[in-house]
């Protein structure tokens, strides 16, 4: 299965796409960072749409990831990420994606076992899951955490499936 992971921003937004193989291995396909700069707000929120879904269109995953609101230092800024969020989310729908939402939280508890894990120790934990030799911009990795996060809880789900089908 292909996974898209979002990690939303109003001046980057993140994208991590991965894929799952047999026996719970992992595959990296491609990671990167919108750069969003200083353009008007608005224009910022049509840039993560559009391109986002380009991406989509390019690579074609088969289910998608975000992370959940969180709440921020003020209202400004948790309004603005809420709306950058909408916009990746918006993108991802257009495409008919199933969409996840985890919380940073359960992303870090699943990729790097601790859940207030800092930036640095996610950051190496993805490059040593999915095999990635150079460091990756901040951004990109929690999105490639998302979508690692979204591998392992649709394997968690499709085990205790598999099981109760069985019987077991």
């Amino acid at each position: 299965m292909r996974i898209i992971g979002i990690d939303p921003g109003s001046l980057r937004t993140g994208f991590g796409i991965i894929e799952t193989l047999p026996g719970g291995r992992l595959r990296h396909v491609e990671h990167g960072c919108l750069q969003l700069g200083r353009q008007p707000f608005l224009e910022r929120l049509a840039q993560i749409h559009q391109r986002l879904r380009a991406i989509v269109q390019e690579f074609r995953p088969e289910t998608a990831a975000i992370e959940a609101v969180f709440l921020a230092r003020n209202a400004d800024s948790a309004l603005k990420l809420g709306q950058a969020r909408g916009a990746a989310l918006v993108a991802l729908l257009d495409a008919a994606l199933p969409v996840a939402e985890y919380s940073a939280l359960q992303i870090k508890k699943a990729t790097v076992g601790a859940g207030h894990a800092d930036k640095t120790q996610v950051e190496h934990m993805v490059r040593r899951l999915l095999g990635i030799g150079e460091g990756i911009q901040a951004d990109a990795a929690d999105a490639l955490a998302c979508a690692i996060c979204h591998a392992h809880c649709q394997g968690t789900q499709n085990f205790w499936a598999a099981r109760e089908i069985g019987g077991q």
